[in-house]
């Protein structure tokens, strides 16, 4: 079969029982005929030689980031991302990537993996993988690259202080916590952090909530923050946990009335009555969005923390041909109490190319069973508001300019070993090698108003007005000024907490940095306060 008649036919499959069932039939088909002729020429007259699956890929991408970020193409080659969000488990080595300085390098290892029992660091820097010069590649290629069936082996060259060191790994079956930590705060108290919704997290949550249960639990503070979603499905089980069964815990509305369902709570919960705190950030997404909203709703729960990410959509996979996949946003979702989270509409022909959130004068109110109010279109607003700390300008700035990171790993490579992590403390004589470590750097900061200043400054030239107010202008500019050595003190207290927790991250990985969380969250402190008294806690649920 020719190129033409191959391609018009995985289309034209693919498109004539929708063109038939929808309006528009006679646009889909001349639009599909066009894709086509344009296929063919490419093929048979430009100068150079057409990779062909380069190419498909590049134009289904294209497209399908004109509708959203959510609808998704999965190649076969990249099965493995979608492994990933379902199931929490991929061919790999268990190694995450980021960009550090312009090159690609390690920047977490998950503890008894492939890549950390080899002896792979975070802080190496990726050269090549199976030959190829992966130098100039960006980290999702790089991680693309190191993914692959369980007992394959892949030969990484890094660079680590200077020096290049050669590995052969073999690949493993990777699998990703779905609870990065749980435990009890008090003797009553409990915490779990659920880190993503998979396959196995209702399964997982449920087990250490018996757990829990056993060793004395009778209240609970339930972590979203950071969990950017998965599987609505895991979701509405997770919440009949805390809820009778039978009831509704979110509907789906979509353009086709099939997408149009009601899911509700399927069996007899096992914490029905426990005072509950769920927490969540602005990086709690999606499905952590349905469980917050419909407690919240429900008055089941104090929602506790920052406005999450506000998505409300949903997304269903459909199996392609050879192997591919497309992830494909189907509907909106709505909470209990009738009210859709979506903070950005990306589906108004008339906003342009940006995503715009929708307007204050377009959102609604609604009221949860007890007759509070709470609004759609902005996320998930907690019943109290509080971030774990504000990170001041000056430990931001260290944090952008990977100080932390680089640090971090000097320090592993000096020492073998550190104290547990509930002991582990930064020593004064460390923390002022920290700040002799930034100050070889040449490290820059400057203020937000200095940097105001300068442009007031530069107006002020323009309009030859800088002269009548010089001396004034230098006077403040100077009393502004400060040295590094005086924010390090300023913040000393922020800044060693950031880099205690960074430094236990290469000893103690996730799990570590988790348990170092857990013994230092504002958060946490403010929820087991809410908890241990039952008036406050009810009072927050009630109508204002």
């Amino acid at each position: 079969m020719c190129l033409k008649n191959l391609v018009l036919c995985v289309f034209l499959t693919f498109s004539l029982g929708v063109a038939k069932a929808q309006s528009g039939g006679f646009e889909v088909l001349k639009n599909l005929e066009l894709i086509d002729q344009i296929y063919e020429y490419l093929d048979l007259y430009f100068v150079d030689e057409i990779a062909h699956g380069k190419l498909s890929k590049t134009a289904i991408d294209a497209m399908l980031k004109e509708l959203d970020p959510y609808t998704v193409y999965f190649h076969e080659a990249n099965i493995e991302d979608y492994r990933l969000m379902t199931t929490g488990q991929y061919g790999g080595l268990g190694a995450t990537m980021g960009t550090i300085e312009g090159a690609t390098c390690l920047t977490e290892l998950y503890e008894g993996s492939p890549a950390q029992k080899s002896g792979l660091l975070v802080g190496d820097k990726i050269v090549r993988i199976d030959n190829k010069n992966f130098i100039h590649k960006n980290a999702d290629e790089v991680s693309n690259a190191m993914k692959g069936p369980k007992g394959t082996k892949v030969f990484i060259e890094i660079e680590r202080s200077g020096k290049p060191m050669n590995f052969t790994i073999t690949r493993d079956e990777i699998k990703i916590p779905d609870i990065p930590f749980a435990g009890l705060i008090d003797a009553r108290t409990g915490y779990i952090s659920l880190s993503s919704f998979t396959q196995t997290s209702s399964e997982e949550v449920k087990k250490t909530l018996l757990e829990l249960q056993g060793k004395g639990m009778e209240k609970l503070v339930f972590d979203l923050r950071g969990n950017g979603g998965g599987l609505l499905m895991e979701a509405v089980k997770i919440v009949g946990f805390f809820v009778p069964k039978g009831q509704v815990v979110v509907s789906t509305k979509g353009r086709s009335k099939q997408e149009n369902m009601m899911y509700t709570t399927q069996e007899n919960p096992v914490a029905e009555t426990m005072p509950l705190v769920v927490l969540i950030d602005e990086n709690s997404a999606s499905a952590s969005e349905i469980v917050a909203g419909a407690l919240q709703d429900l008055d089941r729960a104090v929602v506790l923390g920052t406005t999450s990410y506000g998505k409300g959509l949903v997304q269903r996979v459909f199996d392609l041909k050879y192997g591919s996949k497309i992830k494909l946003t189907i509907a909106k979702y709505y909470t209990p109490s009738g009210r859709c989270v979506q903070r950005l509409e990306y589906y108004d022909n008339q906003s342009g190319n940006s995503p715009k959130e929708i307007p204050d004068s377009l959102l609604k109110q609604f009221k949860t069973k007890n007759g509070r109010t709470v609004i759609d279109g902005r996320g998930i607003e907690p019943d109290v508001e509080i971030k774990d700390s504000i990170v001041e300008a000056f430990t931001q700035a260290l944090v952008s300019n990977n100080m932390f990171f680089h640090y971090a790993t000097r320090f592993h490579g000096a020492h073998p070993s550190i104290d547990s992590v509930p002991n582990f403390e930064l020593s004064n004589e460390d923390y002022t090698d920290f700040q002799s470590f930034v100050n070889a750097k040449n490290f820059q900061f400057q203020t937000k108003e200095l940097a105001l200043m300068e442009k007031i400054k530069k107006e002020l030239e323009k309009s030859n007005e800088y002269n009548e107010v010089a001396k004034s202008y230098e006077v403040l500019y100077h009393q502004l000024q400060k040295p590094v050595s005086w924010y390090f003190e300023r913040e000393k207290t922020q800044i060693k907490s950031e880099l205690e927790r960074e430094i236990i991250g290469r000893y103690y990985f996730h799990k570590g940095q988790s348990k170092y969380d857990f013994q230092h969250s504002n958060v946490l402190k403010k929820a087991q306060f809410i908890l241990s008294n039952p008036s406050e806690y009810k009072s927050i649920l009630q109508k204002k």
